[in-house]
């Protein structure tokens, strides 16, 4: 695969990550799409393979924390309940809270 098919797919993945870990957080979801959409701008005109390379490691390494540790709370009552939203992909004991 060539370099920009691989750059477009960790954009792509990045973004479906964003949806996912955030869903129903407007606040979350816009400041990660804004913050993703800037830092590929940023690097756009990069030619150099090796940092490209660098920066696609960096892609994917934020796409699994985001996957893998990420953990909303929703807070139910006053001072007494949170909901926690876990994804499914999260290999946790948490899973189980999920309604």
């Amino acid at each position: 695969m060539g370099t920009r098919l691989k750059v477009l797919r960790v954009f792509k993945d990045l973004h479906k990550t964003r949806r996912d870990v955030f869903r129903d957080d407007d606040r979350a979801l816009t400041a990660a799409r804004l913050k993703i959409n800037e830092e590929f701008k940023k690097h756009k005109n990069e030619t150099s393979e090796e940092n490209i390379k660098e920066m696609l490691k960096m892609a994917r390494a934020v796409e699994t924390i985001l996957r893998e540790n990420v953990i909303q709370g929703e807070h139910v009552e006053e001072n007494k309940v949170w909901f926690l939203h876990v994804l499914k992909s999260l290999n946790s004991a948490f899973c189980n809270l999920r309604p």
